[in-house]
Formats: structure tokens, sequence, C-alpha cells
């Protein structure tokens, strides 16, 4: 019985960290549906979302992203985010905001004016003349029939972000926000995707 001795050591490996985004929404359903999306399907990230049904208010979203980062550590590899609509919240408020966004090279603001669903009207069309959040909404049903803040599997690819992003980007007034129609949400997602 003089067989070969097995080991019984577990091999050492390195295991790949995955980047990690935080991310503070003021939406409870939408946000997080669509930055679940991105995180199934992207293996070497992960999202996790901070959200709260009652809390949405910019200054709210804000305490909500800073105790998570109290709480926990964050590599400078991870990123932070609040993620909000413009609707008619005053501007010091999202001064708050975009402040905090400068304190780090790893925090940053999305922020969509009128709201969340112009970033996604935008990965169907160009977005231009929206007046209103209610008009966007309208818009965004032509595209995800029956839309009403949850977001259709495999409405959302790929090729729609990357053109998202590119619609975003032509938008963009490289100011604090858009005071337009406009989002910044895009500096986000091109992080996520690594585009």
């Amino acid at each position: 019985m003089g067989g070969k001795r097995r080991c019984f050591q577990r091999p050492i490996g390195n295991k790949r960290y995955r980047k990690l985004f935080v991310i503070a929404t003021e939406g409870a359903k939408t946000e997080p549906e669509y930055f679940s999306a991105l995180n199934s399907s992207i293996a070497a990230i992960q999202v996790k979302c901070l959200k709260n049904k009652h809390d949405s208010s910019p200054d709210k979203v804000l305490r909500r992203i800073r105790d998570y980062i109290q709480r926990e550590n964050l590599k400078a590899s991870d990123e932070a985010w609040v993620v909000v609509d413009r609707d008619q919240w005053p501007s010091a408020l999202l001064d708050q905001l975009f402040a905090w966004s400068k304190e780090k090279n790893n925090y940053g603001l999305g922020l969509s004016n009128p709201n969340f669903e112009y970033w996604l009207l935008l990965h169907f069309e160009e977005g231009k003349g929206v007046s209103s959040s209610k008009e966007c909404k309208e818009r965004l049903q032509r595209y995800l029939a029956g839309y009403n803040k949850g977001i259709s599997p495999g409405k959302i690819t790929l090729d729609t972000i990357h053109e998202a992003i590119r619609r975003a980007k032509q938008r963009d007034n490289h100011k604090s926000w858009p005071d337009n129609n406009g989002t910044t949400v895009y500096r986000l997602v091109q992080n996520i995707i690594g585009s």
C-alpha cells in the first residue's frame, strides 16, 4: 500500500478584486433596477445601490452615501456616486451634492434634468425638446411599452447604452449640472462599463 500521498492543502491563488461602485439613488425602483442590470452583466465590477423609499431629497441621498462611506472602507479604486433628478430642487441643495462630488477623485454626481427617465430616453432617441418630467416619461413609453418606473429586461443593451453615452456627451454643458435637458449619469455608466 505504498501509494502516493494526497495533498490536502488548499491551492493559493489570486482572487481578482471586483471594483465597487456605491450609488446612492433618489429613486427606489428605476435607478436600482438599471444599475443592477449593469452589475449582473459586467463580471469585473460590483454595484451597490443605497436606496430608501421615503428619503429622496438630495440632502437625504447625500447623507446616505456619507453614512455608508463612514461605515465601510472604500478602496481608492472604488467609486461613490450620488444619482438624483433636477426636479424642482433648490440650487443650494444641488450645490451641496456638487461640492461633495469634488471632495475626492472617486466621488461623482449623476444628475438628470428633468429626471432619470431622461437618461433612459437617450438610449432610444436624441431627447430634444423635452419640456417636463411628464413628457419625458410619455416619450419613454414609446420605447418601453407600459413603462411605470420599471425597466423591461432586454430593452437596454450595450449598444443602446453606448448611444445614450454619445447623446449625453453631446448635451453636456460641463457645468455643475445640466441647466436644461441633459444628464451626467453617462459619466458613471462610462466608468462602470469601462468605455
